[in-house]
């Protein structure tokens, strides 16, 4: 904890990666904590675009309820720390999450590396909309034209935005000091980013409940909840 606090007293820039550990410190739950099953159905069911055409209804039933739970859920003390972190300091959060807890916490420069869960995007014209009803109807219906809604999220076999990469990829590369929290870093590319930190001689410090792939590069390795291990370290982290 003193090597990582004295990492962070140094750092002008920080770059945080933070995964599904964070929010599960508010209660949501993720598809590895069920054995990747939702009421019985397979993560290719509910989050694919082939489980989308095959079965709108049951993925947009899902979605509700995952909205359900997003809205009830609170940042907790990780979440709180980070946004409390940018005091005299840049910080950019790239999160694999999509359910706006950075953002509600107070962190202003988040870059949603997997999408946001209260955007939508017609399937059709690709027209986006910023949507907060915890349950939308069914068919959503896109404004513009006759497609269907869909969550705007990045599901499994889909790319990533190239814009949303390239600002991931600039902070990744010009911070100071590269923060991994709560993810397990086996998603890919969010967790070549800590790697490509690591190339540049740019200092990674890990907060997870077990070693990662990424814990053998780090500098200093902190094994615990973030939210107990994050609040200590920022407040303790001089100027």
């Amino acid at each position: 904890m003193d090597q990582a606090r004295q990492l962070l007293r140094g750092a002008r820039k920080v770059c945080v990666l933070t995964g599904a550990g964070i929010s599960a410190e508010s209660g949501l739950a993720t598809f590895r904590d069920s054995g990747g099953l939702w009421e019985k159905h397979r993560v290719e069911d509910v989050a694919t675009m082939e489980g989308f055409e095959r079965d709108p209804e049951l993925v947009w039933r899902f979605y509700n309820a995952r909205r359900k739970a997003a809205r009830t859920a609170e940042p907790n003390p990780a979440h709180l720390a980070l946004a409390g972190l940018g005091a005299g300091r840049k910080v950019t959060v790239l999160t694999q999450n999509v359910d706006g807890l950075h953002q509600k916490a107070g962190s202003d420069d988040v870059v949603e590396l997997h999408g946001n869960i209260w955007r939508v995007r017609c399937s059709q014209c690709a027209a986006v909309y910023a949507d907060r009803p915890v349950e939308l109807p069914f068919p959503p219906r896109c404004e513009r034209c006759p497609g269907m809604l869909r969550p705007d999220v990045v599901w499994f076999g889909e790319l990533l935005d190239p814009r949303t990469l390239a600002l991931a990829e600039e902070a990744a590369v010009s911070c100071d000091l590269f923060l991994v929290v709560g993810t397990s870093a086996q998603v890919q590319p969010a967790a070549s980013f800590a790697f490509r930190a690591y190339d540049r001689g740019i200092p990674v410090v890990e907060v997870n409940k077990e070693p990662t792939p990424v814990s053998n590069l780090v500098a200093v390795s902190l094994i615990g909840l973030a939210g107990t291990i994050l609040p200590a370290l920022v407040e303790n982290r001089g100027n």
